[in-house]
């Protein structure tokens, strides 16, 4: 079982910045590209970022693009999402998982973009 912890999320103002960093127990988790989802209060679960195995190409939603960066290291089974130029739509519970999503999910970390 793979187990994903996420963590970095908080309270920002709109404008703001925040880090998320989604740690995983899997010993072959450079094998796997990796992606960043988020689930606002009433809606569906959305990918907002991916990145392959590697760390070389990454993906964006297009409400994200420009302002949020994917990146990982692999010799810390270690994803991280580094949020820019905040926006209340942000606001949501976000996660970590493969892409496709296959593993189990984490409890998620709560981003909340407020003034």
């Amino acid at each position: 079982q793979v187990q994903l912890v996420e963590s970095g999320g908080g309270l920002a103002q709109p404008g703001g910045s925040l880090r998320l960093s989604c740690a995983s127990s899997r010993s072959g988790f450079r094998l796997h590209p990796m992606g960043w989802y988020r689930q606002a209060p009433g809606k569906q679960r959305e990918l907002v970022a991916s990145i392959s195995s590697g760390g070389s190409i990454p993906n964006y939603a297009d409400s994200v693009k420009g302002r949020f960066t994917i990146s990982r290291d692999n010799a810390k089974n270690t994803v991280y999402l580094q949020m820019n130029n905040l926006k209340p739509e942000d606001t949501a519970v976000y996660y970590c998982n493969n892409h496709p999503a296959t593993f189990d999910w984490g409890q998620g970390t709560q981003v909340t973009v407020s003034s």
